[in-house]
């Protein structure tokens, strides 16, 4: 059974500069705790559905890298991606844009879809033990980092 995890900020910018921002999956790096790069494939023009990218990962000494697939891209609302290794899908990432009174409300949402069978490996692998908890933390870290970039310098 898949597990969902979802974690929200308020973002002092508008639905479609973090969209933008979101959607080219290219600065990741920027506010990703785990992902610090990821690159379209070749001929890939950018965020569409069906678009293709490798995600490059690293937690402490570990690095590993998965294929992303943009399943859903609406502009300025919702962007999300399965991610895959060696075309088993383990588990599915995405962002819900909510327009607010002073920016948005951002949502960054996971499925990990990981069977049983699979978790051991995936531990030595990412060297993590706890995905649920760690995913957690890092989605808060993510979007804060993501509001610092997207929001710019408070006004004053």
């Amino acid at each position: 059974m898949a597990e969902r995890l979802e974690v929200s900020r308020e973002i002092a910018a508008a639905p479609d500069v973090v969209y933008a921002a979101i959607s080219d999956v290219t600065r990741m790096g920027e506010w990703s705790e785990e992902c610090h790069t990821c690159v379209w494939h070749d001929g890939v023009p950018g965020p569409a559905v069906g678009a293709t990218f490798d995600g490059h990962n690293r937690h402490d000494d570990h690095e590993w890298t998965t294929q992303g697939k943009v399943i859903e891209a609406d502009p300025g609302r919702a962007f999300a991606f399965e991610c895959s290794m060696y075309d088993f899908h383990f588990s599915t990432w995405g962002y819900r844009i909510e327009p607010t009174a002073a920016g948005c409300r951002v949502t960054e949402w996971t499925e990990d879809l990981r069977p049983e069978s699979a978790l051991e490996m995936s531990k030595q692998m990412s060297g993590v033990d706890d995905r649920g908890e760690r995913n957690r933390r890092t989605m808060s870290g993510t979007l804060d980092r993501l509001a610092a970039v997207v929001a710019g310098p408070p006004a004053g």
